[in-house]
């Protein structure tokens, strides 16, 4: 049984060029695995603690060099010897050494840097594909994938609040093909954007960042670049949205483009629009603690409509627990940094299945050439990925393996092709 030899901490850089934590793991038979762990802009206030130095005369305070410390002072001694295997042992020490309940000693980066590459030195030693490894009963799905096409909100210096105006391929055979439709709806919003005169700037998830004043002409020029790609709006791609809406609470209401609005219209708001455009998913629609309009929406369109959970769940099992039984949306956002273990993200994917919400795996803003949760992804039968647009590497990292893997499956290689957001005229299984 290989058993762990050595845990070692290195300050790299982040797709933003900011510090964050890569942690290697090394076995006695020699076989090794690597995590980078991504970091997060738009925070949910309820995420695990992620640790920074805090030294202004260093990155401005953004360094990781105590989280490194902590993993090679603290958690390498502790996991010397054991099995990398015991994936559930690993994260239950880790709970262990830090003992706060939200990584407040050791940092949920220091902690999810440290599970995510013991999955994978437990997959070198074992000489699996990291996919198969996490998923030994080989049943394998490739996930539809959201594809961000204009950013604003946080991600980008534009005035639009919502965060994301994204596709989702729909009417794909195969991960290929959806990688093609997006690049091809991509390219022709790249064009209308530089036709209305404006720079091709991007956000930091990738999609283009013109400076519309007016949340829905960017889902307007979205369904035109459909349209211009060849494609059909609500039967071949569909829109999804993803507003971060924590960043627009002002008091009892919202800002939407530039003026507040009361919780009650924004949800009437939202019911305008999916029946005016093929919205089929919205992503934090609402505050995160801000459950009435949460509860109403879920109540108004969640039979159609997918509705994801990201700084309302935050990968955490018993926020998912309390919004299931409330009624607030039908699908979370899983983001393994968001909790700060493997076995706790595992958990988290299962509970959503089994009460028949949806999985999106996702990125962060602040993202690496790590590719981890695209493999997670396929062996857990996520069914949707969220990577943000077909542009930087951090980002195209995970679609070239999902493309390798889906290459690696072959014949077997099967594309998620439902959704539980279904938009009227949206049929959620093909052409």
């Amino acid at each position: 049984m290989p058993a762990i030899s050595e845990v070692k901490a290195l300050q790299v850089l982040d797709g933003r060029g900011d510090p964050t934590l890569e942690v290697r793991v090394v076995l006695d038979s020699g076989a090794e695995g690597r995590a980078i762990v991504p970091a997060g802009k738009s925070k949910g206030r309820h995420e695990a603690l992620e640790l920074r130095d805090g030294d202004p005369a260093r990155y401005r305070g953004n360094g990781v060099l105590k989280a490194g410390k902590n993993v090679e002072e603290l958690i390498g001694p502790a996991l010397k010897g054991r099995d990398p295997s015991d994936q559930a042992g690993v994260d239950a020490l880790l709970r262990e050494l830090d003992g706060t309940g939200n990584f407040g000693r050791l940092g949920s980066n220091a902690a999810i840097g440290v599970s995510l590459a013991c999955a994978r030195a437990a997959a070198a030693g074992a000489g699996l594909p990291l996919h198969v490894s996490l998923n030994r009963e080989g049943a394998y799905e490739l996930p539809l994938p959201q594809v961000s096409i204009i950013g604003g909100g946080l991600h980008a210096d534009n005035p639009l609040e919502f965060q994301d105006f994204l596709v989702v391929p729909i009417g794909a055979d195969s991960f290929s093909e959806a990688v093609h439709m997006a690049w091809s709806v991509r390219r022709a919003a790249g064009a209308r954007v530089r036709d209305m005169g404006h720079p091709l700037l991007v956000g930091d998830g990738g999609g283009f960042a013109p400076p519309l004043r007016k949340n829905h002409l960017a889902v307007e020029l979205v369904l035109s670049s459909i349209e211009d790609a060849g494609y059909r709006p609500g039967e071949d791609v569909v829109v999804a949205l993803d507003v971060a809406a924590n960043h627009l609470r002002e008091g009892d209401g919202y800002i939407v483009d530039g003026s507040p609005i009361p919780r009650e219209a924004l949800v009437d708001l939202f019911g305008q629009w999916v029946k005016r455009y093929p919205i089929a998913s919205i992503e934090d629609p609402f505050d995160e603690d801000d459950f009435a309009p949460w509860q109403a929406l879920t109540s108004a369109i969640g039979e159609t409509v997918q509705l994801v959970g990201d700084d309302l769940f935050v990968t955490n099992p018993g926020r998912l627990a309390s919004g299931i039984e409330k009624g607030m949306a039908n699908a979370v956002l899983v983001k393994p940094n968001q909790i700060g273990t493997l076995t706790e993200t595992l958990a988290v994917i299962h509970q959503a299945q089994t009460a028949g919400y949806e999985v999106v795996l996702s990125i962060r803003s602040g993202e690496t050439e790590d590719a981890f949760i695209a493999d997670l992804a396929v062996a857990t039968g996520a069914g949707q990925i969220k990577l943000g647009s077909l542009a930087r590497s951090s980002r195209v990292a995970k679609f070239n393996q999902l493309l390798r893997i889906e290459s690696m499956l072959g014949p077997n290689a099967v594309l998620h092709r439902t959704m539980r957001g279904s938009a009227p005229g949206i049929s959620g299984s093909g052409r």
